[in-house]
């Protein structure tokens, strides 16, 4: 068992249709599911992933963010320790402070694996964060018609309602 981080991207690509990417998160998740690892982001991610729905007045959007965050992962407050965390990391300004957040809230849980669309970050070593990975190097691309969306525009569609479901399936 395996305590893995998701950056905010990975969320919105599991619940919204963005064709291989959200096939891959998928994937991933199942994955991680039959290994029993542990899922992590912070309450930033939640905040970032409700500005969408909110804009367009998506109820039902907010609602399958919600339930998918607060039932499938632990969420990390950015509290006084990763506030400590934060400006040690900070020091490199090549880091973006929503970046630095993510990752003191990871460093903070001592996550073994930190799993990001943001290449950049891949290249950081953090303490209390064992590995920093692209979603691209985590899983194969695989074939998965649940999230692949007959438009070229971006479309919502109804994935399970939590991220501990087992039904996650391609």
């Amino acid at each position: 068992m395996s305590r893995i981080f998701w950056d905010t991207n990975l969320f919105i690509y599991l619940i919204e249709d963005f064709g291989e990417l959200s096939e891959r998160v998928a994937a991933l998740r199942r994955r991680m599911l039959a290994r029993k690892d542990r899922l992590y982001t912070s309450t930033l991610t939640l905040g970032e992933v409700l500005v969408k729905p909110k804009e367009e007045g998506n109820e039902s959007l907010r609602r399958r963010y919600l339930q998918a965050l607060q039932a499938g992962a632990s969420l990390v407050s950015f509290g006084e320790n990763a506030a400590q965390i934060y400006c040690s990391i900070r020091r490199d300004r090549s880091i973006r402070p929503p970046d630095a957040i993510q990752l003191a809230c990871a460093a903070q849980e001592q996550i073994d694996l930190f799993i990001t669309n943001d290449d950049r970050l891949t290249l950081k070593t953090i303490a209390g964060i064992q590995f920093i990975t692209s979603l691209l190097e985590t899983i194969p691309h695989t074939r998965c018609s649940a999230f692949h969306s007959a438009s070229s525009q971006v479309q919502t569609h109804d994935p399970p309602t939590h991220l501990s479901d087992s039904t996650v399936t391609c």
